[in-house]
């Protein structure tokens, strides 16, 4: 009998015990959120956040599944692993000896760059931490009730270990739920915070709704919107372009080998949800300097990149363009795979091995990177529209909305590759068992 449903959970033990592993260290992870930062005023600091949600704040708030708005422990998320993880693999292209690393020292190379990938956590936290514990001694609540209760270094050298203790213990938490759970534990906690975030957003709505600001015919188009809106999602991120690949027949010995056609799958969304997340950080910077600012030109240049312009939107979509073709171009590197393809054996029908390869995956992936490219801005301008014309009280799609759709997806295609691995070793002992 195929194991193919959730009710075959309880026939694998292996599959019970990581699945509890993981829902047992986000659930850690969830309860450290809410521990805050000592000598922090959490209302004085919630209620500026309010006021800068449109800010890049706004932005690693919800990376951080709230932290960042409560001041707790792991304020900062993960996102200096990701940074981090970013500037490493940039690296990688223009420096010959982590690429060599990469490339040809094999797990040994992978070992040493994921060292200095947390090492460069831990000089990107203290930094932040820093800069965090600096610019809270500044804060105050619309109310002008000050963020902070008791400024000083002793203040800043606390913030800073705590975050920096914060953010190891997570990367920690995230490493050891990919090896003991399922799925990546990194991907696993940002998709636990920004869920985290989604109860709140669907009670403020049907507040909305009661209070009759929002209709009932709104709210009806908006959840077939939503519904319509994942399913593209989900069609757009399985989408990929086969290119045909044949390898040639060889003689050795007395047999023969190759002969066989395979396909080299390009995916039409190749750079995932790194490009919105670079478009952001750059686009709200202005309006985070602009919160802080008292200068009058640099408040007027903060109001022209706000969210709900069109000239942010605009710019936006140019710059989540941009970022597709050049996290695309880092990478995957064709004449990589024109080589590979060659020195194997094979072709692609009708195109000739070696440079004609290289520029004809080059131009296939162009193309689809074209598309790609559009559908994320489409996702990603869909809430401002949706805040403007429909007055939802949360950024329904964009960047949060990718991330969750993706490891939603992955989680569960790791769970049904587990099931069917699963059932093919039983065959394979039924098979010994009986063979004896």
């Amino acid at each position: 009998m195929a194991l193919t449903g959730v009710e075959n959970l309880a026939r694998l033990p292996e599959l019970k015990k990581k699945l509890l592993w993981t829902f047992f260290l986000v659930a850690v992870y969830r309860i450290g959120v809410h521990v805050p930062v000592p000598g922090v005023d959490t209302t004085a600091l919630a209620d500026f956040f309010e006021s800068a949600k449109n800010t890049l704040f706004g932005l690693f708030d919800m990376f951080s599944g709230g932290g960042l708005r409560n001041l707790s422990i792991f304020a900062l998320g993960i996102m200096p692993y990701i940074s981090s993880s970013i500037i490493i693999q940039l690296l990688t292209v223009v420096s010959p000896e982590l690429a060599k690393m990469q490339k040809e020292e094999g797990a040994a190379g992978r070992k040493k760059i994921t060292q200095y990938t947390r090492y460069g956590t831990v000089l990107i936290t203290i930094i932040q931490g820093f800069g965090i514990a600096v610019g809270l001694e500044s804060m105050a609540s619309p109310t002008g009730a000050p963020v902070v209760v008791m400024a000083g270094w002793g203040f800043r050298l606390m913030t800073i270990l705590t975050l920096t203790t914060g953010t190891i213990f997570l990367m920690w938490l995230g490493e050891l739920m990919t090896d003991k759970g399922i799925g990546n534990g990194i991907s696993m906690i940002i998709y636990a915070g920004i869920v985290a975030g989604l109860p709140r957003a669907v009670l403020s709505t049907f507040d909305l709704l009661k209070a009759g600001e929002i209709s009932l015919f709104v709210l009806v188009f908006i959840v077939v919107l939503m519904l319509a809106v994942l399913v593209a999602i989900v069609f757009m991120e399985r989408g990929t372009r086969r290119i045909p690949i044949q390898y040639a027949k060889r003689m050795v010995g007395r047999k023969m080998y190759g002969g066989q056609t395979t396909h080299l799958p390009l995916r039409v969304n190749t750079a995932g949800v790194i490009p919105p997340i670079f478009a952001s950080s750059i686009l709200l910077f202005p309006a985070t300097l602009g919160e802080f600012s008292s200068v009058p030109w640099l408040k007027t240049v903060a109001a022209f990149f706000s969210p709900q312009t069109i000239t942010y939107n605009v710019i936006f979509v140019a710059l989540i363009v941009f970022f597709c073709y050049f996290y695309t171009a880092i990478i995957f590197d064709p004449a990589d795979i024109a080589e590979n393809i060659r020195k194997q054996g094979g072709f692609i029908p009708g195109i000739r091995p070696g440079a004609k390869t290289k520029e004809f995956i080059d131009k296939v992936l162009a193309r689809i990177t074209l598309w790609g490219s559009l559908y994320i801005s489409v996702v990603c301008v869909l809430p401002m529209v949706m805040i403007q014309q429909f007055n939802v009280p949360f950024y329904f799609g964009g960047t949060s909305l990718l991330i969750v759709v993706g490891v939603a997806m992955d989680f569960m295609s790791q769970i049904e590759s587990y099931l069917i691995s699963r059932q093919y070793e039983g065959l394979m002992q039924k098979g010994r068992i009986k063979g004896r």
